[in-house]
Formats: structure tokens, C-alpha cells, sequence
């Protein structure tokens, strides 16, 4: 199918603290203001007065906020964000899944994020090398994970490849009874083989 979608208009997400919202996407990371709405009464039946107002975070995309006036805190929970709350038994890697990522272009500018952070109320907590990434992460000051991220080297068509492949065998395995890993690997490794002649011909040809 085509692809018609060219990116991401904004995430949008409840803050109960906008002036330090504002001051940790704004002033810290100096993702400049662009846009704002102030809704009195508007929306869904007893829906209260609100502003919703975005930042740039580049290639014309865009993370949002609503502040809903008179709204206090919709959970007490010790773990989780302005969002959701969990309880102490949910694994906290469980609870970070949830994030935000966005990138640059260098190490230099990445540097340069921590540098902003380190400096500030929300001080990196993490900065983690992955397979074709490096990334440094904290919390914003309403518990959403937030991550920035670069490029270590680019991605190969192979790798494309391997993720189709590696999806298609998630699928499968998924539909069916107790999902594992190593079901997963194996069912990968049964559609390589299956279509390798194809592949080579296709190479030939």
C-alpha cells in the first residue's frame, strides 16, 4: 500500500504542572512554544475550561499538553506519570515502556541534551548504547519518560529484511498458546529457510 503519512502532527498528553512543563520543554531543552489553544467549557458533557499548547520538537513535529483548570491529580499510586498510575508490584521497566523519543543528528548534540539536563531539575538518569542507537534518558516533570537519541551507524536493507521477517514470526507466535522467545528465533530461523531459494533466485534473476 502506499504510504501516505509524513510524520508525526504531536503527541498529546496531561500535565497538572504546566509551569514546569513549560520550563523543562522550553527553557532546558529549548523546544520553542508554537501554538496554543484556550477552550472555555469545550468538549464532552461538564468538560472544564482547558489550554492545550505545543512545543516544536523538530521536523515539523510537535509534543503537546492539556491543562484542564480546577482538575487535581487522578491517581495516587507511587509509580507511573500524570497519565497512569501502578502499583509498586509493576516492574518500573514496565512502567517506562511508555515514553517518548526523539533524535539528533551527533554525538556532539547529544552531548549537548545531557549537558542541558545534567543542569537542571530533571538530571540524565541513564545513557545507553544500543544495537544501531545511543540514547540518554529522564523523567519530565510529569513522570513521562522522555528519551533522546542518536544514530550510531545507519540501518542496512538487511536489517529491513530481518525485521520483517522477525515481525512476521512475532505475529505468528503471538496468535498462538504461550508465546516465548525462543519460539519466536525459531520461527524466524523456518522462514528463512522457506524462502531462501526464492531469495537466491531472485538474486540470479
Amino acid at each position: 500500500m502506499e504510504h501516505l503519512v509524513r510524520g508525526v502532527d504531536h503527541a498529546a498528553f496531561p500535565t497538572f504542572d504546566p509551569a514546569a512543563t513549560v520550563r523543562f520543554y522550553r527553557d532546558v531543552l529549548g523546544f520553542p512554544v508554537v501554538h496554543s489553544i484556550c477552550a472555555a467549557g469545550w468538549g464532552r458533557e461538564q468538560h472544564p475550561d482547558f489550554i492545550h499548547f505545543f512545543f516544536d520538537i523538530g521536523g515539523g513535529d510537535r509534543i503537546a499538553f492539556f491543562y484542564y483548570f480546577g482538575l487535581e491529580p487522578v491517581h495516587d499510586q507511587p509509580q507511573g506519570d500524570a497519565y497512569a498510575g501502578f502499583g509498586a508490584d509493576v516492574p518500573g521497566w514496565f512502567v517506562d515502556s511508555r515514553h517518548l523519543a526523539v533524535h539528533v543528528d551527533s554525538e556532539e548534540h547529544l552531548m549537548e541534551y545531557r549537558r542541558r539536563l545534567d543542569a537542571s531539575d530533571w538530571p540524565v538518569e541513564m545513557q545507553v548504547q544500543h544495537e544501531t542507537i545511543e540514547s540518554i534518558y529522564t523523567h519530565d516533570p510529569n513522570g513521562y519518560m522522555v528519551e533522546i537519541t542518536r544514530a550510531l551507524r545507519p540501518v542496512t536493507p538487511q536489517e529491513d529484511l530481518d525485521a520483517e521477517l522477525t515481525i512476521e514470526a512475532l505475529v505468528e507466535v503471538a496468535s498462538g498458546p504461550e508465546p516465548t522467545l525462543g519460539k519466536l528465533l525459531t520461527r524466524k530461523a523456518e522462514l528463512i529457510v522457506e524462502r531462501a531459494a526464492a531469495w537466491e533466485e531472485g538474486v540470479r534473476s
